[in-house]
């Protein structure tokens, strides 16, 4: 009890940022502070600045990664905010703004088929990858930006080639709709990581504030910026060069700071292939660090997660091999030079990711192997996957226990599984 005050009635805390006591006083009640002052949320401009753009319960109710992404991604959003705007003026005066001999009706018809074209490649681009939004956010969102910058540079020479004017804003409008729909999902999918307290609407919400801020802030420095470059192409480009650098340095410092706790499958391999290499289990920090944030087009041996029966099996002998030596509700072949993964109903979440794990593993050893006949080559094939069933009895149990000490989330994946599910018998008659 401190001296000259009465004793302790109780306590309260706002997070971890506030924490206030009540002690009796006089036969009064008063309401004191608990540690040193300082700002108080909502009561002085920090307080407030905070209540208005950061998440109720900031920090304990997002992740720990969550300010120093929005502090690049605030970059970032005022580098393309000022991009964006030389890329409008661009567009404005290729349709014909400032110029006499312009019609309404031209600059009408190039707006609408840019519009028009943007809305079919947003429609195409979500039909062709938005299952990949989830599992490879990082990637698709970085992608995306490096996209939008691509679009504006088009925008920005459009005007100079007037006799494809229209096809070039066009094409930048499709580049467009793809970030609209990448950009969008991959923040959602960013929202559900940095949510942790099932607050994503509150951190969306605050997002949208935040760049809104930065957007204001970008529009009062564009209004400097107009009236310079207006008629000088030369200092136009290396504005847009200058910001753009500086707009996709900050995009790729945003993604790596992002550390998910959720296995896809650049995750899982990063952790796995070390695991195998020397029986050590990376934290989610350090797998972060080394998964790749570029997309790969191609690779050496892909995995198919969740496919058709016929997509692992096409005969009886076939069925047979599959099935040997194994009793996990899955199946896995090789075929037409990828690993692929049958799901039986019942999987379960572990079952997943060993399957996943298994699949990775099959994948890096064919990989390396020499090519034989077809004969031969279909023969190892069947030949490997047994022999990935008896490592992955071997080494998967003290895998998964390492996985989850180490501060995994395995309750749940971001592995881009299929939708087909499989029952089959255990023996072929």
């Amino acid at each position: 009890m401190e001296r000259g005050t009465g004793p302790v009635l109780a306590t309260e805390r706002y997070g971890s940022s506030e924490s206030w006591k009540y002690i009796a006083k006089d036969g009064v009640m008063e309401r004191k502070r608990d540690g040193p002052e300082s700002e108080s949320r909502g009561n002085s401009v920090v307080g407030v600045f905070k209540s208005v753009f950061l998440p109720q319960g900031y920090p304990d109710s997002v992740s720990r990664d969550y300010l120093h992404y929005q502090f690049w991604d605030t970059v970032q959003a005022f580098s393309s905010s000022l991009t964006g705007t030389l890329a409008t003026q661009a567009s404005l005066k290729g349709v014909g703004v400032g110029n006499k001999e312009a019609t309404v009706a031209a600059a009408t018809v190039t707006w609408l088929l840019r519009d028009g074209t943007g809305m079919l490649g947003r429609i195409l681009f979500a039909w062709q990858k938005g299952s990949k939004l989830d599992s490879e956010a990082k990637k698709w969102r970085l992608f995306a930006d490096v996209l939008n910058d691509i679009a504006m540079f088009m925008e920005i020479l459009a005007p100079y080639f007037p006799p494809f004017f229209t096809l070039i804003v066009c094409t930048a409008g499709i580049f467009k709709s793809i970030v609209g729909v990448a950009g969008g999902a991959t923040r959602a999918a960013l929202t559900v990581h940095q949510a942790r307290r099932d607050n994503m609407a509150d951190i969306s919400a605050k997002d949208g504030s935040q760049e809104t801020l930065v957007n204001l802030a970008g529009l009062l420095v564009s209004l400097v910026l107009i009236p310079l470059v207006t008629d000088n192409p030369v200092l136009t480009l290396s504005l847009f060069f200058l910001f753009t650098t500086l707009h996709l340095f900050a995009n790729y410092k945003a993604v790596r700071s992002v550390v998910m706790e959720t296995f896809n499958e650049e995750r899982l391999s990063i952790v796995f292939q070390q695991y195998l290499r020397d029986k050590q289990v990376l934290s989610p920090q350090e797998a972060n660090l080394r998964e790749p944030v570029f997309i790969e087009f191609r690779k050496t041996v892909p995995i198919k997660l969740g496919v058709r029966l016929q997509e692992v099996i096409l005969s009886l002998d076939e069925l047979e091999l599959a099935l040997k030596q194994n009793n996990m509700p899955y199946l896995l072949g090789v075929k037409n030079g990828c690993v692929c993964v049958c799901l039986g109903p019942e999987v379960s979440v572990h079952d997943e990711i060993r399957a996943m794990c298994q699949a990775l593993w099959l994948s890096n050893n064919l990989s390396t192997q020499t090519r034989d006949s077809p004969t031969q080559q279909k023969q190892s094939h069947w030949e490997t996957v047994h022999e990935s069933f008896n490592l992955m009895d071997t080494v998967f149990p003290t895998f998964i226990k390492g996985v989850e000490a180490a501060g995994w989330d395995i309750k749940r994946t971001l592995l881009d599984w299929d939708e087909w599910r499989v029952e089959w018998k255990t023996k072929c008659t």
